[in-house]
């Protein structure tokens, strides 16, 4: 593995590159769009900080690969381990805001009953940073006395860190010869105006889960393919509300990023990013959609997208195209305006919102009793995309997590009356 040869000579001294889903954020993060997202977890008992910071100091060297900084080469930015202490903050400020720098790419959080972790996305995704999570948790309400069955299978803190840990799995199931995937048509995006800053407003949904998979078997689909098909249904209502001059302008087709996790197709064990996007859609220029034919579109082109051929299609264009050599032989000044004119022109203009779901989470009985519920926050939206919300489900509790920089709450509170009116009952909060 790339950078891991120098952890073997000095375990505290190691440097490695960035991997394929990371290069592309230090081009295109500001104070604004900081590329950091959020896991918590509400607790049943007020947070015991001196608890906590025992906590984080037991599995500090557990995790070495994001006790690391950001630095810049000439042609490619990459992490070099760092000295430092795991921040502890008090969650008094907005979520998901910027890492200085490029250092403590990671942070700790507590206010009253809720332990929240940030990370960014240049560090790992959702499911190298939940493992994480999952460590912290356990060892925070281990020392608050709860009894952690030794069948639980996580991270122990004395372990040594697995080589495989630091990998960048990307490169490792790179396959090349493939022929690259389609350019995509540019999306529909919301038309609403932007708060003023500080924008970034979160707003959560609690639901029932087995109400959201009851409704989803209803349809023979998936809680990811039918809460995917109520964003289209909003979307598709936003758009047709619209007067007929700003219809004739914008763009007719919605399409929705979905991420999907790699690691449910590629065994490693990698703790670093390792995940990819599907982008269903639907043509507005077709005719109204009802729900039901939308359900059936989003299913269907999930279900080809997420297929192992196609992912690996989306692999090599990504992977591949790094390790062209006129690429490489770029400086990194230039890489990085290439990157964030690509990321506008042939990224986000591409989709119409982002929906993402870290699944349902399964905790032994003695852990699962002193958490209430769990939550996750997507990175806040730039400027086009303007919305998009992340999902969660734990003990019967699913957690939809809308951020926003939009003024209004229209597609908000258009998706929560969906689900009322699909049979849901509905707890809104702003968790503070």
């Amino acid at each position: 593995m790339e950078g891991y040869n120098n952890l073997i000579q000095d375990e505290n001294e190691f440097w490695y590159p960035l991997d394929n889903a990371a290069k592309i954020f230090p081009a295109i993060t500001t104070d604004e769009v900081t590329s950091v997202f959020r896991i918590s977890a509400n607790l049943k008992q007020k947070i015991n900080i001196k608890c906590l910071f025992k906590a984080v100091r037991s599995i500090e060297s557990r995790f070495p690969y994001y006790k690391v900084s950001l630095k810049k080469g000439f042609f490619w930015y990459y992490f070099e381990s760092t000295e430092f202490l795991t921040p502890i903050e008090v969650d008094d400020q907005i979520p998901c805001r910027s890492f200085l720098h490029g250092v403590n790419l990671f942070r700790i959080l507590a206010r009253n009953n809720q332990l929240s972790v940030e990370f960014s996305h240049l560090l790992a995704d959702g499911g190298g940073s939940f493992e994480y999570f999952t460590t912290l948790l356990v060892s925070y309400l281990e020392l608050m006395g709860a009894e952690i069955p030794s069948t639980f299978n996580y991270i122990k803190p004395d372990e040594k860190p697995n080589p495989e840990e630091f990998e960048d799995a990307y490169n490792r199931y790179f396959q090349e010869h493939i022929p690259a995937t389609v350019k995509q048509p540019k999306a529909f995006h919301l038309p609403f105006a932007l708060r003023n800053a500080p924008r970034f407003e979160v707003l959560y949904a609690i639901i029932s889960s087995s109400e959201i998979k009851e409704k989803a078997k209803e349809k023979g689909v998936n809680m990811t393919v039918y809460l995917t098909a109520v964003y289209f249904s909003i979307l598709q209502d936003i758009y047709e509300s619209l007067p007929l001059g700003s219809k004739y302008r914008r763009h007719k087709k919605l399409s929705i990023e979905v991420p999907i996790n790699l690691r449910k197709m590629y065994p490693t064990a990698t703790m670093r990013n390792f995940s990819l996007f599907v982008l269903p859609k639907i043509d507005l220029r077709l005719g109204h959609y009802s729900f039901d034919e939308i359900v059936k579109t989003v299913y269907h082109q999930m279900r080809l997208e997420t297929d192992k051929k196609l992912v690996n299609k989306i692999l090599a264009l990504n992977v591949g195209s790094e390790r062209k050599l006129l690429i490489r032989s770029i400086p990194i000044f230039v890489k990085s305006f290439v990157l964030k004119i690509s990321y506008y022109a042939l990224g986000s203009s591409q989709y119409s919102g982002v929906i993402t779901n870290l699944g349902e989470i399964h905790f032994p009985e003695e852990i699962a009793e002193q958490i209430d519920f769990l939550t996750v926050i997507p990175p806040p939206p730039n400027k086009l995309i303007k919305a998009g919300c992340g999902m969660i489900s734990f003990n019967d509790q699913l957690a939809i997590c809308f951020g926003s920089i939009a003024k209004t709450k229209e597609l908000e509170k258009r998706f929560i009356q969906l689900l009322v009116k699909e049979g849901m009952h509905v707890r809104i909060t702003t968790n503070k």
